[in-house]
């Protein structure tokens, strides 16, 4: 597929979030659309935000869970870029509306302490990498009506991010096992899910080792400062104005989002 066509379906995305008005999905469009062909589409994107002045502030991981992957057809995850306007301060309002389709996910978020570049990265070598982890939300959103989406969809759409929370702690990671950690996921004072570490591709870590071994056969390290949200552990949530959410990771403490105008 030429680049022509490709930049016209990235003006399309970005023009959804301008109006924002979600689209009808690339697949419905183009059904032979290709990852490698989406992943074009989302960077089309990232390199216009990046000339407006943006910076890329990291990494998002999605689709870590099987239940996800097999309900898209696809046995691997999938990546997205995080931009400095994207990052929201927990506890402080945030309105919907800033969003089209909001949903609301639990996940644990990696500083990298050095560049990590595949192949070959381990469990080992992220946690050797690392320098901390944060407790943190993802606020993910499409632009594709109805999340109605394939996998092709939610690639070219920067893996259907939309912002991420942090909380306030930088947590050392040698000082727990992030596979047994559990997570409480409260909204509006309810628990609503429970999981564990291990709902992320068995380990956290291992779904960031993943992503370094996949940009990295594209030759593109992780870099040292960059911060990795590593998945969901459980499906996400509805977002309104008006709700709060609490996400307790067993003894590491809690993170907090709150939404209103």
């Amino acid at each position: 597929m030429n680049n022509k066509l490709l930049l016209s379906y990235a003006n399309d995305l970005k023009e959804s979030i301008m109006k924002k008005e979600p689209i009808k999905a690339l697949t419905d469009i183009d059904p032979n659309i290709t990852m490698e062909e989406a992943y074009k589409v989302q960077l089309f994107n990232i390199e216009d935000a990046t000339k407006q002045g943006k910076k890329i502030i990291g990494k998002k991981i999605g689709l870590t869970s099987k239940a996800m992957q097999d309900f898209l057809g696809v046995d691997e995850p999938d990546y997205g870029h995080l931009l400095d306007n994207m990052l929201w301060e927990e506890e402080l309002p945030i309105d919907a509306d800033n969003f089209l389709q909001p949903k609301i996910e639990a996940e644990i978020a990696f500083v990298l302490g050095e560049d990590l570049e595949g192949p070959g990265i381990t469990l080992a070598d992220v946690l050797r990498a690392t320098d901390g982890i944060i407790l943190s939300f993802e606020i993910v959103d499409s632009r594709v009506k109805d999340w109605k989406i394939k996998i092709q969809d939610t690639i070219a759409d920067n893996a259907s991010s939309g912002g991420l929370i942090l909380g306030s702690k930088l947590i050392p990671v040698n000082e727990n096992n992030l596979k047994y950690i559990g997570l409480v996921f409260e909204k509006n004072g309810k628990i609503v899910e429970t999981a564990a570490g291990a709902a992320v591709m068995g380990h956290p870590a291992l779904a960031v080792a993943w992503l370094a071994n996949k940009m990295g056969s594209m030759g593109i390290p992780l870099k040292k400062g960059e911060i990795i949200l590593s998945g969901s552990l459980t499906k996400a949530l509805e977002v309104k104005n008006g709700d709060v959410f609490l996400a307790t990771f067993g003894d590491l403490g809690s993170v907090k989002a709150v939404f209103g105008k």
